[in-house]
């Protein structure tokens, strides 16, 4: 499937969860929020897979230090 990730459109496997998607793109959970089609989605739910969820848009957040 096609979405927009982190505003480039990219191809994601539809059985591809949450949490692999997050695990792929910055090598680790911690200090990471993920929003899809622009509404926070809750880190109890990273295992659901994109096919179910069928998001247009994700966003992949990290924590940054620093000011």
């Amino acid at each position: 499937m096609d979405v927009e990730l982190n505003g480039e459109r990219r191809a994601v496997g539809e059985a591809t969860s949450v949490r692999e998607l997050v695990v792929e793109l910055v090598g680790q959970e911690r200090g990471v929020a993920v929003a899809l089609d622009g509404t926070v989605f809750p880190r109890d739910r990273w295992d659901e897979s994109l096919g179910e969820l069928t998001p247009r848009a994700i966003d992949v957040l990290t924590a940054v230090q620093g000011g």
